[in-house]
């Protein structure tokens, strides 16, 4: 079968899902021309953060089919902001002949842990060991819920046999051995449908709480690591022919291994700073990719760093916005969405220095600065 012919400017993208990535993604593409249609099941009575930056939104459940096939006859091609979209959604949407990229299967195996684990080991990438009984891997160990975890949601750690009691009888859970962590490292990589791959150097993660805290680019890890961990996502983003953006978190461990944890068929919080500090961000990527085009450069200009900005941070009243963005390098985004609650991601920031380290510095100062105690 022909190769279909790339989608130009001002064709429609679809987009499954209303939040940030969503949000970026159609700046990105509103930028070179597009027109973005965004699927959005958030039917709070405000438009949403994807809604505000895309040229037309559609409310209603993800288990509407007569909605769900407006949508997709509306658009030139659909891709996803979210790995929880209903997978009967894509495969309806594939039947009007609308592109759904990355199609379903990825997007289920991304779903389940389990699956997702099993398929790292089918194509040769190595993980913690899991099982679905606690006998299988032993203590120390994290349960975690099969489907719709995120952010350290659905986790629960298990330091000895009385801790086992903390994961509820009727949760569909599975068990990972735990590891002694050295680091936490991301590879985001892209793929069109020629099949063209295209990686970003290795971002270097740290978690607070289970949600990331802050993102270092490129990851002060030794050339052999970060080598290991690009391989892994090749292998890992060409076995499941997946089209679109796709994010794989590793596991660096204090004897030197690099095993995979799991994967998002989307851009990746991690991969924000790419906006500044790489020829090409992630979401444009996804938008060539979802489109059909030659994938762009992944070359970091600059090293940067991101810092996550959390609901917890107004607690305290409005955050010192000119404090923050007075420190050199450092740039602002806002998500737009209407209430700050603890733990919600609010938005980020991004810095840009001579070194790694530096750059990490002055996002963690310009954070620190929007505090309103500072203030004081």
């Amino acid at each position: 079968m022909a190769e279909a012919a790339p989608l130009l400017p001002g064709a429609t993208i679809g987009v499954l899902g209303s939040g940030q990535l969503g949000r970026m993604l159609a700046q990105a593409a509103r930028r070179m021309g597009y027109r973005v249609a965004v699927y959005s099941d958030d039917r709070s009575g405000s438009t949403s953060p994807a809604g505000q930056a895309a040229d037309h939104e559609v409310v209603a459940g993800y288990d509407h089919p007569t909605m769900v096939e407006i949508f997709a006859r509306g658009v030139d091609a659909v891709t996803v902001e979210f790995e929880n979209i209903p997978l009967d959604t894509l495969h309806r949407i594939e039947a009007t002949g609308t592109p759904v990229r990355p199609g379903p299967a990825v997007v289920a195996t991304a779903q389940h842990r389990g699956r997702e684990k099993s398929f790292f080991r089918s194509v040769g990438v190595p993980t913690t060991e899991f099982g679905t009984s606690l006998a299988t891997v032993g203590l120390p160990a994290i349960a975690k819920t099969q489907t719709l975890g995120y952010d350290g949601k659905g986790q629960w750690r298990l330091a000895g046999p009385a801790d086992a009691d903390l994961v509820p009888a009727d949760a569909d859970v599975l068990y990972e051995a735990q590891v002694e962590l050295a680091a936490e490292c991301s590879v985001v990589a892209a793929r069109n449908p020629a099949g063209e791959v295209a990686l970003y150097p290795a971002f270097e993660n740290h978690h607070v709480d289970g949600i990331l805290d802050w993102t270092v680019a490129p990851a002060r890890l030794g050339t052999d690591t970060v080598g290991r961990a690009a391989a892994h996502t090749r292998a890992i983003v060409e076995a499941l022919d997946a089209v679109g953006v796709l994010c794989v978190e590793f596991f660096v461990t204090a004897a030197g291994e690099v095993l995979a944890n799991e994967f998002a068929p989307r851009p990746h919080n991690s991969g924000h700073l790419s906006i500044e500090a790489n020829a090409t961000s992630q979401f444009e990527q996804q938008l060539r990719a979802a489109a059909g085009l030659g994938l762009g450069s992944t070359e970091l200009h600059r090293p940067a760093a991101m810092a996550n900005l959390l609901g917890d941070l107004w607690a305290r009243g409005e955050p010192d916005w000119a404090s923050a963005l007075s420190v050199p390098g450092v740039n602002l985004h806002l998500y737009g969405k209407a209430e700050a609650r603890p733990g919600r991601k609010m938005g980020h920031l991004t810095a840009l220095a001579s070194t790694p380290t530096e750059a990490l510095d002055r996002v963690l100062e310009a954070r620190r600065r929007l505090d309103p105690q500072e203030r004081a």
